[in-house]
């Protein structure tokens, strides 16, 4: 009884260990980007159509204050943007790709403004978590300045990702929801 027990401790474990590697293995390709582009809800709904976004969430990105409200959020003092952290993989879609649907979903060369949107909650932004994401970023701006794609610069601005802070709950897939496919501006 005790050598089968035995048997079946070291099934068990090397089981637990194949599928921890499998799921590593997974996750690898499991990146995160963070975006603001305006009102959070059309941008959202914009990646989430995309192949390779696995999951996106809405939230508030760049500001001082721990665990904004979006009341507080509006009011502008806390510096917030409304972003969405996209989950994506990177064997489907790359960083790159993303920023291009990003510069073309909005117009980065507003200044706290999309829309009919006003604020420095709606502005134009990339929140990076390293250096290359920081890179690829100012890349992609200096191609999108020099396409002649808008008469004015790309005033997007890149900062470091320090915190996100997930929106209400009610923000949260609100044009799926609601059976909106995307947003009108």
């Amino acid at each position: 009884m005790i050598a089968v027990n035995r048997s079946l401790y070291k099934f068990c474990l090397f089981l637990l260990s194949f599928f921890s590697m499998v799921m590593a293995e997974e996750n690898k390709s499991q990146k995160e980007a963070f975006f603001a582009a305006g009102c959070f809800w059309g941008v959202e709904s914009t990646f989430q159509q995309l192949e390779g976004v696995k999951l996106t969430t809405v939230g508030y990105a760049g500001g001082k204050a721990k665990n904004p409200s979006y009341e507080l959020v509006c009011t502008g003092i806390t510096d917030h943007a409304e972003a969405v952290q996209v989950v994506y993989d990177s064997d489907v879609i790359s960083y790159e790709q993303l920023l291009d649907i990003f510069f073309d979903l909005h117009d980065p060369t507003t200044i706290d403004r999309q829309g009919p949107d006003v604020g420095s909650q709606y502005r134009s932004a990339v929140f990076y978590k390293n250096e290359k994401e920081k890179t690829l970023v100012e890349i992609k701006i200096n191609q999108v300045n020099e396409s002649g794609k808008f008469q004015s610069k790309v005033v997007t601005e890149v900062a470091p990702l320090d915190d996100f802070y997930d929106a209400e709950d009610y923000h949260q897939d609100y044009y799926k929801k609601r059976g909106i496919i995307g947003c009108a501006i």
